[in-house]
């Protein structure tokens, strides 16, 4: 294995890739560590789906949600007058599939730094045109996971940030993390998080073991075999090798078992069960994580 792992990294040397540091880890403790840039707190995007996730399965556990609890049903407020009949359809699971059936790719970074969608994100959401059945159809949209991300947060009564603090980072001693707020102040369920690569690859952690963390049982172990299972087909005109199926907010590898939680750029953690490990990278904007993938996939296949 540290062969392998010094391969990869003299070969993103040699080639330029952009990767800022890579981690190969098992259930408790990081075996390999290289870092090419300073080690810091950076955007992990939407590996922030995956915590959002997972404060969902918390929720469920606690009693207090459901997978078929309704959208519409959470913020009657926000409902417009002669509001669609499927909008009344959109159910928790199929926020976390990605197929809510609005089918498009709202809220995302760009339209968020653009004030699309301000200040009411929810209100905005609910007036959208739903295009297709709910639970048909995958289309990634952030706005899916905003939405799961606000049902916490009416089902607990706290914020999603305090919630999974309270029940997660603290628990893994990794603090309170600098996350992107909607404008009235939510987190943002589907991005924004901020983290160090040792305290990304945790969830990955977490999961591999069951849900336990050095001995105490954080997640429930039926929670996650459920959200990292593949729930629903992933479109892929490109043929790329890791599109292949989606759970709830979590990718399914190629990898025997294998899923991930994937950030833009490449905030990548690869929960590989059968090999008892993880491995995470973090990459910069500037890179090109296509020339990363295939070094990555032949990494990962040789351990």
């Amino acid at each position: 294995m540290e062969k392998q792992f010094y391969n990869f990294v003299k070969e993103v040397y040699d080639k330029q890739l952009g990767v800022e540091g890579i981690a190969i880890a098992d259930g408790e403790k990081i075996l390999m560590e290289h870092h090419f840039t300073p080690d810091q707190a950076r955007n992990i995007y939407s590996h922030t789906k995956s915590y959002m996730s997972t404060a969902v399965g918390l929720a469920i556990a606690d009693g207090k949600l459901s997978l078929d609890d309704r959208l519409a049903e959470f913020f009657p407020e926000a409902v417009p007058e002669n509001a669609q009949p499927e909008l009344f359809e959109i159910r928790l699971r199929h926020l976390l599939m990605m197929s809510s059936g609005f089918h498009e790719p709202y809220l995302m970074g760009a339209n968020r730094r653009a004030g699309v969608g301000a200040p009411d994100y929810v209100k905005y959401m609910l007036s959208r045109p739903v295009k297709v059945q709910p639970g048909s159809e995958f289309v990634y949209s952030t706005a899916d996971s905003i939405l799961a991300g606000r049902m916490v947060e009416k089902a607990v009564g706290k914020r999603l940030s305090e919630y999974l603090y309270e029940r997660f980072f603290e628990p893994l001693g990794q603090g309170f993390p600098i996350w992107e707020n909607c404008p009235q102040g939510h987190p943002i369920g589907g991005g924004g998080m901020f983290m160090t690569l040792s305290n990304m690859l945790k969830i990955g952690q977490v999961y591999l073991m069951d849900g336990k963390w050095k001995g105490q049982q954080l997640v429930d172990p039926a929670w996650i075999k459920e959200a990292t299972a593949k729930q629903i087909e992933t479109p892929n005109p490109g043929n790329d090798i890791w599109v292949c199926g989606y759970g709830y907010q979590f990718w399914r590898n190629p990898y025997e078992d294998s899923y991930r939680a994937d950030g833009a750029y490449g905030q990548l953690t690869m929960v590989l069960p059968k090999k008892g490990l993880i491995v995470a990278i973090q990459c910069p904007e500037s890179g090109d994580l296509n020339k990363v993938k295939p070094v990555m996939h032949e990494l990962i296949l040789s351990l």
